[in-house]
């Protein structure tokens, strides 16, 4: 399951990587209505929410990068809302989730992990939270495909495999 996992992580990173450069330098921070968030804040709301969800899942110790993430917070600091700095965390997000999940003992995935999210508190597996992770990951880089098509962009094919 592990090998699995790590192997789906890995093709989500480079099906992410190919939404990122897809978009343009200068369109990181289109949004398709003021409501909304832009491309960049988009991306980084993904990766912001993969390591959080991660730690839990894992019951990770190493919370550096999620630390920084809550006291930082990209997605609302224009001036890193580049495309090197988005890049950057993007990448850094997916490389956290999948040496984690590659240091996890995979035979506590069904304890129980406890969360206080907004909403509420949580009570859920650890495969669930990492299931979770994946599926808000895909969530977020799917709704990229309408900003692309917004600018004229072709999104990436899909990578099922």
């Amino acid at each position: 399951m592990k090998h699995q996992m790590l192997k789906e992580w890995e093709r989500a990173k480079a099906y992410t990587d190919e939404y990122l450069e897809a978009m343009p330098a200068d369109k990181y921070g289109f949004r398709p209505t003021d409501s909304v968030r832009s491309f960049a804040q988009q991306m980084f709301h993904l990766s912001f929410a993969t390591v959080a969800l991660i730690t839990i899942g894992t019951g990770t110790s190493d919370t550096m990068l999620l630390k920084f993430f809550i006291s930082h917070n990209p997605e609302n600091m224009p001036a890193d809302q580049n495309k090197d700095s988005v890049v950057r965390y993007v990448n850094l997000s997916y490389d956290f989730a999948m040496r984690t999940i590659g240091n996890m003992d995979f035979n506590k995935l069904s304890q129980i992990a406890v969360q206080r999210l907004p909403g509420g508190v949580r009570s859920e597996t650890r495969l669930a939270w990492l299931l979770k992770a994946f599926e808000h990951q895909t969530h977020h880089r799917g709704q990229c495909t309408v900003y692309l098509r917004l600018e004229g962009v072709h999104p990436p094919a899909e990578r099922l495999f």
